[in-house]
């Protein structure tokens, strides 16, 4: 019975290592793609590729986020903290959309700070949202640990 329970757990620790693996992946191509356009002087046709970029990024991350990871035996506020952290891929998918919609409504010469500022305040949050979730959820399992 402990060889079943043991093979299970190696699973769900594998599954866990690659989402977040993933998760980390989509995290470095936002960052990428919010650092891109202000590193390039003002060639609009590059703003666009960033644009995919972030959104792929943003997409990954979230994917990583809804795959189940949570140990059946884990208590409902370590559940609830792994949900909170797609939180924070939800607002990264705002920031591209409105990305998307601020470049189409504002018109190419808009500069790049005024198609990107909602993106980057969505960005902030999520981040933040990432950040907080993630101490919570170290900070949790601490004490989990140390009461079984």
């Amino acid at each position: 019975m402990s060889n079943v329970s043991n093979k299970s757990g190696q699973g769900l620790e594998r599954r866990r290592k690659l989402a977040e693996n993933t998760a980390t992946f989509g995290l470095l191509l936002v960052c990428a793609a919010l650092i891109g356009p202000f590193a390039i002087n003002g060639d609009l046709g590059l703003l666009k590729i960033f644009k995919w970029i972030y959104s792929a990024g943003a997409l990954i991350f979230t994917v990583a986020r809804v795959v189940g990871v949570s140990d059946p035996s884990d208590s409902l506020r370590l559940r609830r903290l792994r949900r909170m952290e797609f939180g924070a891929g939800v607002a990264f998918i705002f920031g591209a959309a409105m990305w998307f919609y601020y470049e189409s409504h504002l018109g190419e010469y808009a500069g790049i700070l005024a198609v990107m500022k909602n993106t980057i305040m969505f960005t902030l949050a999520g981040a933040v949202i990432q950040i907080i979730a993630s101490w919570l959820i170290v900070s949790q399992t601490r004490k989990e640990k140390g009461t079984k």
